[in-house]
């Protein structure tokens, strides 16, 4: 612990030493006698003052937890030798707000004496933390001297966005070949039914449809559609957000993001992750839990990085857009680059989805004449690249505060029901 005087004892020193050059200065022995207590406080200070030794540990109640929910931060400080007035502090980012506890709390530690301090921390925004930076000051009895330690007990703690609710996901339009959740167009092995056949050598007995084959006098056999599982990539555009104080596009993003990937893993399909913009980071599609973990930890490095660097899907890896995979792409249309990147896609076949954040509960109210013809004229520019979507056959569903992220799903399905039947 680094060790500083106080200005009491500045204070005390000085008017002792004013009181003897008083007595000198006046030949008074008298003013020696009110300068006494003075030096005889700062000296005895001096003699019985310590060097405190106190140490502290921190535990975590979790290192993973997910947005809006609270955890447990237990301080155990232990005094080798105490100090009659300690005064603790533990630093916490502004997205961790103190539920219980008091921060900085007094207290006194004796020799040899172990205190735990608890404390009640909500996170209240998502995001990769470091808790358990303590600062510890320690005053002895006299107030002569102060010792500060700051002691780096950090700890990792996670923050994972919350996710929505969703009931139904949106159903990628070619399957891979994999056994999943998915009815494929094929026939094969499933539940699901698809035509009836007359028997042939070969079949199982198990397949046959005993009424049909009763009524037509032959056997016949049931088809059923295969069950396959899909390749989906998430897309999240990270060139431009739209901000007002701690609201973000960014924010409702990453949570549909993890909410996604979460529902698809369940469902035994490949999910892949890539975040687009200003930094390229990827991973490649896979199944199982740990890659939903992946996922998450890297959309906790997701921010938005400026860059005029012109980027397309030309940089991205390949393997990270498999053939046939089901695109869902997460953006606030802010940057044209988005757009671009968005028909790139859409004109090499992939089966593209566009959920649109919208910005417009974070944008100021226009004002004055001028400023109520520019809003126009920016929401007719989106309106105008919305056109151009739904013309590549891009399906476009806006999520704002007024829609949830299932009725933003079922508006792209009945997109695509509208489209098939058009077709047809």
């Amino acid at each position: 612990m680094t060790r500083s005087a106080t200005p009491k004892l500045a204070v005390y020193a000085g008017l002792a030493a004013l009181g003897l050059l008083a007595a000198l200065a006046t030949r008074r022995p008298e003013l020696v006698l009110i300068a006494a207590p003075f030096a005889l406080f700062a000296a005895v200070g001096l003699v019985l003052a310590r060097q405190p030794q106190i140490d502290a540990a921190v535990e975590l109640g979790a290192e993973r937890t997910l947005e809006g929910d609270e955890i447990e931060v237990k301080v155990t400080l232990v005094a080798a030798v105490g100090a009659e007035r300690v005064e603790v502090l533990m630093q916490l980012s502004r997205r961790l707000a103190l539920v219980e506890g008091v921060n900085p709390v007094q207290l006194r530690l004796a020799d040899g004496e172990r205190r735990e301090l608890t404390y009640r921390v909500r996170c209240t925004r998502w995001g990769a933390f470091r808790v358990g930076q303590v600062y510890i000051r320690a005053h002895d009895s006299f107030g002569l001297f102060r010792n500060e330690a700051v002691l780096d007990r950090r700890l990792p703690l996670k923050v994972y966005p919350s996710e929505e609710n969703v009931r139904n996901l949106l159903r990628p339009l070619e399957t891979q070949v994999f056994s999943g959740n998915h009815v494929a167009r094929q026939k094969g092995e499933g539940i699901e039914f698809a035509d009836l056949r007359p028997f042939v050598p070969g079949d199982r007995i198990r397949h046959v449809n005993w009424r049909a084959s009763a009524r037509r006098g032959e056997l016949w056999i049931n088809e059923q559609h295969a069950e396959r599982n899909a390749d989906v990539v998430i897309l999240l555009d990270s060139f431009a957000e739209a901000r007002r104080g701690d609201r973000s596009t960014l924010d409702p993003a990453l949570r549909a993001a993890g909410t996604l990937a979460a529902r698809y893993l369940q469902q035994k399909d490949r999910v892949g992750f890539v975040t687009f913009g200003g930094t390229l980071n990827w991973l490649l599609p896979t199944t199982g839990a740990v890659q939903l973990y992946r996922i998450v930890d890297a959309m906790l490095d997701t921010q938005i990085v400026l860059s005029y660097a012109w980027r397309d899907v030309t940089t991205v890896p390949r393997r990270t857009l498999p053939p046939q995979a089901l695109v869902l792409a997460l953006t606030p249309l802010l940057d044209n680059r988005s757009e671009a990147a968005m028909l790139d896609l859409r004109g090499r076949g992939f089966d593209l989805v566009v959920i649109e954040i919208s910005p417009l509960e974070l944008l100021p109210q226009p004002q004055g004449e001028a400023g109520v013809l520019a809003d126009r004229l920016w929401r007719l520019r989106r309106e105008a690249m919305r056109g151009r979507f739904e013309r590549a056959g891009i399906p476009v569903a806006v999520w704002g505060d007024e829609v949830s992220l299932a009725a933003a799903l079922e508006e792209v399905s009945a997109y695509r029901r509208r489209a098939r039947a058009a077709s047809a």
